[in-house]
């Protein structure tokens, strides 16, 4: 099952003339593309799907679902595995 995931933007930046982002995940950050949001803004909450930013959320809704996917165990992609 392919799910979004919550995330909150602490960074952006164009890179190839696209816009992306450092976006933390419980405490595990990955770039996405910020692009299909274009006025986003360091410190809001957006919804992530396959390194894509599809849209904006809140962070009481963003926390809800973060807590609901690890309650399912979905969240094993966002895990920091030794070496």
């Amino acid at each position: 099952m392919c799910l979004g995931i919550p995330g909150k933007v602490m960074d952006t930046y164009r890179e190839h003339d696209m816009l992306m982002g450092r976006v933390e995940f419980g405490g595990v950050a990955k770039r996405v593309c910020l692009e299909h949001i274009p006025d986003v803004r360091i410190g809001e909450y957006v919804l992530v799907h396959v390194g894509f930013a599809l849209s904006r959320i809140d962070e009481a809704e963003a926390v809800q679902v973060f807590a609901f996917l690890a309650e399912m165990n979905q969240l094993d992609e966002l895990e920091v595995h030794p070496p």
